[in-house]
């Protein structure tokens, strides 16, 4: 069962990459920049738990939302199914495929047989567009060719993991019942939105005020840590290269808006974008830190790192603060 004329979706972040896949079924073609924006993904989390190795370092808003938003500013219609049952859960998404429509998959990365770094990740997205006796048919981030393919017994695994992030058995589709609103509305509600989030973080583990926590964070983690090179260069990894379009995510927004300046005619977001371009060298330069902290484990760097995160925290809340009062309904 392969749908045929699937329409792969090429992107660097998996969710993005996903949802613009069953867009693309539909005949709605976005950048990636652009859905990450109308998605209100830009943001920050620091988080660490007694079963995680390290803290995680996030760019963006929490998973599924991106998904949520994307689908509520365009007036999409997005149908999510969630089952603890393998045997359900399967039947889910074969009824979808039988009808020719791809369907949206949350996982952890960790099964998947295309994915060679083994890192439990189980806030992973893909589309399946097909399967046969032995493998799934997936569309995913280009890393090694945006169409891939895995076992249907890791598949199940990957679906079923538990842990942070995780769902059970998630799945998605997405229709289109009406007319797309006015793309120049969709772009300033959703600056507006994303915004408004990174402003006003409901705990100090996110938003701008996560940033400012991190400065003090990765000292009391490098003070702790019994493997400083492992966790460090894991971390400036997971920043740089694991699916955030680089610079954890502030090249796709600083893309973003660069795109919308002609749509919306701001003069605020051609500024905003100016000063993107510094956020984005400014994280750039944080994974750089991490990884000579694992490399000399030298204070030095870890103190410029900490002092770096708290100018970055103080511009990007200048920045998104601009972008919020330019982008009011």
């Amino acid at each position: 069962m392969i749908i045929e004329n699937f329409k792969p979706f090429v992107g660097q972040h998996c969710e993005t990459t996903a949802t613009g896949s069953l867009l693309k079924q539909l005949g709605l073609e976005f950048s990636e920049p652009m859905l990450f924006g109308i998605g209100e993904g830009l943001g920050f989390l620091i988080w660490s738990m007694k079963i995680m190795d390290f803290p995680f370092i996030g760019g963006r808003v929490k998973t599924d939302a991106l998904t949520e938003n994307i689908c509520r500013n365009l007036h999409l219609t997005l149908e999510v199914k969630e089952t603890s049952s393998l045997k359900k859960a399967w039947k889910n998404v074969e009824a979808e495929l039988s009808q020719g429509t791809p369907v949206g998959l949350k996982l952890d990365c960790y099964h998947l047989d295309y994915f060679t770094n083994k890192i439990h990740f189980a806030g992973h997205y893909a589309t399946l567009y097909g399967y046969d006796d032995q493998y799934a048919y997936l569309n995913d981030t280009d890393q090694q060719g945006c169409v891939v393919k895995t076992s249907l017994k890791n598949l199940a695994l990957a679906r079923n993991e538990k842990g942070p992030m995780s769902s059970k058995n998630l799945s998605y589709t997405i229709e289109q019942k009406k007319e797309l609103p006015d793309l120049k509305e969709v772009i300033k509600k959703s600056i507006y939105n994303n915004a408004t989030l990174f402003l006003n973080p409901p705990i100090k583990n996110l938003g701008y005020k996560g940033i400012k926590k991190t400065a003090a964070v990765i000292k009391k983690w490098f003070a702790v840590s019994e493997k400083i090179k492992s966790e460090f260069q894991t971390s400036a990894m997971l920043m740089e290269r694991a699916g955030t379009g680089g610079a954890l995510f502030r090249n796709l927004y600083r893309d973003f808006l660069k795109e919308s300046i002609e749509t919306v005619g701001l003069k605020e977001l051609k500024k905003a974008h100016e000063e993107f371009i510094e956020h984005a060298k400014n994280w750039t330069t944080i994974s750089e830190l991490f990884m000579k902290i694992g490399d000399t484990k030298d204070e030095k760097y870890l103190n410029q790192a900490s002092e770096l995160l708290l100018q970055i925290s103080d511009n990007e809340r200048k920045t998104m603060l601009s972008l919020m009062e330019a982008c009011k309904q």
